[in-house]
């Protein structure tokens, strides 16, 4: 793709800017009046029909205008994103680097590296990566996976996750990660009762682990899962974040994921 030198044709990217604005977006159209009257006064209906003029001739002689405008557009919209999530980051630093009581935590748990996995355990990219965060913490002694669930892909979602949760609560990590073996082996529709069939399969207490899952406990701990997801603007699972430096969003394979924490260290 070619670009127009910024220094080439800066006043004219502005113009047609300023006019598409003024022609396809109505809202947007309004603050940008605005500035015009406070520094050089309001375009008269001859001079917005020059303008309209002047970008459309300027299109058909030279098309990559337009693409110059969209990159630009593009550009500050991700600068924009950018500076979000390092400030979202930043400001839930602490929540980032330490585990909570309620985590599983795969790896050293006194580790530098500190990796935040969002998952939900219904998600089949979290079930698909669930290899590459064994093979990380087997080979890189100095690195733990925090993980979070989050129940964002429905009913089905809930009720695995309030299972998980629930085994935590029952019998710390060891209670956790084998009902996340079961559930996240598991191709039944979760229902409450399968939850209690998986729960007995691994051996826990059943009885116990289905009364928990509606517990205010449990409750909470998925409640402020969600909230710290919301805080750092996770759309998606699995979200990665490294070192509450950088967010990784998707599911990163095993080079990808070794690359960031050595990024991050």
């Amino acid at each position: 793709m070619t670009f127009i030198s910024p220094r080439r044709r800066p006043r004219l990217l502005h113009v047609l800017l300023a006019a598409g604005a003024m022609s396809v977006a109505g809202p947007v159209a309004a603050p940008l009046a605005t500035a015009a009257d406070t520094t050089t006064g309001s375009f008269s209906p001859a001079q917005r029909q020059e303008i309209i003029s002047i970008v459309r001739e300027a299109l058909k002689t030279d098309p990559t205008i337009l693409s110059d405008a969209i990159a630009a557009l593009r550009t500050s919209a991700t600068t924009a994103q950018q500076n979000a999530a390092r400030s979202a980051l930043d400001g839930h630093r602490a929540e980032l680097l330490a585990p909570a009581a309620s985590d599983g935590v795969l790896g050293n748990a006194t580790a530098h590296a500190t990796v935040v996995e969002f998952y939900d355990p219904r998600c089949p990219y979290c079930r698909k990566v669930l290899p590459d965060l064994d093979r990380l913490t087997r080979e890189d002694t100095d690195v733990r996976i925090i993980e979070k669930v989050i129940p964002v892909l429905g009913q089905g979602s809930l009720i695995a996750s309030q299972a998980l949760v629930a085994a935590f609560v029952q019998g710390g990590q060891d209670a956790y990660f084998r009902m996340q073996r079961a559930v996240m082996n598991d191709s039944a529709t979760p229902t409450t009762e399968r939850m209690r069939a998986l729960a007995s399969q691994s051996g826990l207490n059943a009885a116990q682990l289905v009364t928990d899952m509606s517990s205010p406990k449990v409750t909470a701990i998925l409640e402020a899962n969600m909230d710290l997801a919301r805080a750092i603007g996770l759309d998606g699972t699995p979200t990665f974040v490294f070192n509450a430096h950088q967010i990784i969003p998707g599911a990163a394979d095993y080079d990808t994921l070794k690359k960031a924490i050595a990024q991050n260290r």
